[in-house]
């Protein structure tokens, strides 16, 4: 007998379950998404592998062990930097299995970079990116104007930025004219309003703008994001006027500024520097006329020196001498021409009082009256003339309609024929041109009979 059955008692055996693989794994992962939903996780990136689904995998290790990541696609479109290979970041998300490979994951929804923020991350990503493209090199920059007929401002209508500007341009010179696009300088919208700006003051040549000036105050990295926006920096490096970035303080850089062709330390200062003051242009004119006044009096006194020289020489003498001699011909020559032109008015005004009188005595007004007599008499025979073949013509010509009056099939209806017509409007000359039954129209002198035939006969 048993030890169990001497103290009587039942072991009774347990039932043995037996798991699929997949239930197990699902079990396991249900259990491990309940107790482990919202975990931060930090680490250094490795095995980087962006999908062209837009999902983004990565290995997530530390010095004693790794996880793998999965970041879906949605949020992803919403990190502000780029992952790569040996960034240590912080991730938050839930673990999770992949029952494909029975694998511990973590489902990331959030990434950023561990130390820098994100922003510092792109903005310094893309830096490097666009320099590389050489967008910023000095040779492809524009120079500003001196003095700019129109301005075209892109910034937001209600910031103090375009206050400042318009202040200080009117102050520097109100004759220049200012075009301001309204765009929004923060948020998700503004890149591409900023870009919308710049485009339409580039491809509207009535506009007629000289540059082009992008201005917004200071603010945060994460209030200055939407000009380090790559869409935005490739439109103002495209632009074929120059622009000039002022976006926030002194101590604020941003892509705009270093793509731009002019940098500008505050929107304030981009006023300053798109313009010379009036005053400026005034002392600058005045010190050319005051240099170009010396320069005058410099070479009068060098060219009254040389003079001087010359008259000082034999051969300048003997030209003087030769130079009189010729004057004085000339003007001998001007006497005689004045006394000529003289005698030729005398001569011509004495022929002219001579045919005055000649032509008083004639009198011309009666060649005139005669003249008018004989125009009266021919245009008095020509009126006659005229009526005569009018009448002749009208005579001839109700001849012709009493001709065609009586040729007229209207004339022949009026004598008591008809023209008879088939139900389709075709002339009937013939008996055969119809049966028993048909319809047909006659049409008399004054107006039309209808009639159906009910017997027809050869000719």
């Amino acid at each position: 007998m048993s030890l169990a059955d001497q103290f009587g008692l039942r072991f009774e055996t347990p039932a043995r379950r037996v798991w699929s693989v997949a239930a197990l794994i699902g079990a396991v992962r249900t259990q491990l998404e309940r107790e482990y939903t919202d975990v931060w996780v930090e680490g250094e990136i490795s095995n980087f592998r962006p999908a062209e689904s837009g999902h983004l995998y990565f290995t997530l290790k530390d010095n004693g062990a790794q996880l793998r990541v999965v970041m879906f696609r949605l949020q992803a479109r919403l990190l502000r930097f780029r992952p790569e290979n040996g960034m240590a970041v912080v991730a938050r998300g839930r673990i999770t299995v992949y029952e494909g490979r029975g694998e511990l994951q973590l489902s990331a929804e959030y990434l950023e970079p561990k130390g820098a923020g994100a922003l510092q991350i792109a903005f310094e990503q893309l830096k490097a990116k666009l320099a590389a493209e050489g967008l910023f090199d000095q040779a492809r920059k524009k120079p500003i104007p001196g003095l700019p007929r129109r301005i075209g401002i892109v910034t937001s209508p209600r910031g103090a930025a375009l206050y400042d500007i318009l202040n200080i341009l009117r102050r520097r010179h109100d004759s220049v004219g200012v075009l301001i696009y309204p765009a929004q300088v923060q948020g998700p919208d503004a890149a591409s309003e900023v870009a919308s700006g710049v485009r339409l003051f580039n491809r509207s040549p009535k506009l007629a703008i000289d540059v082009i000036i992008i201005a917004r105050g200071g603010g945060s990295l994460e209030d200055l994001a939407a000009f380090n926006n790559e869409g935005l920096a490739r439109v103002i490096a495209a632009s074929e006027i120059p622009v000039i970035s002022a976006v926030g303080h002194e101590t604020d850089f941003t892509i705009c500024d270093f793509v731009a062709d002019l940098r500008a330390p505050t929107p304030s200062a981009a006023a300053e520097l798109v313009i010379h003051s009036k005053q400026e242009i005034e002392q600058r004119v005045g010190d050319l006329q005051a240099r170009l006044a010396r320069a005058a009096r410099y070479r009068m006194l060098m060219a009254r020196n040389t003079l001087a020289e010359l008259i000082q020489h034999t051969a300048f003498f003997r030209f003087r001498d030769l130079l009189n001699r010729r004057q004085q011909r000339l003007d001998d020559i001007s006497f005689r021409m004045a006394a000529a032109e003289r005698d030729r008015l005398l001569r011509c005004r004495r022929r002219y009082e001579v045919t005055l009188a000649r032509l008083h005595e004639n009198a011309p007004r009666h060649s005139l009256q005669r003249l008018q007599r004989e125009l009266d008499a021919r245009s008095t025979a020509l009126t006659s003339a005229m009526r005569a073949l009018l009448v002749r013509r009208g005579a001839q010509v109700a001849e012709s309609g009493a001709r065609l009056d009586s040729l007229s099939p209207l004339k022949v209806l009026e004598r008591g024929y008809a023209l008879v017509f088939d139900s389709s409007g075709r002339l009937i000359k013939s008996s055969d041109q119809v049966e028993v039954g048909d319809e047909i129209t006659a049409r008399v002198a004054k107006g039309e009979i209808r009639s159906r035939v009910e017997r027809t006969r050869e000719a």
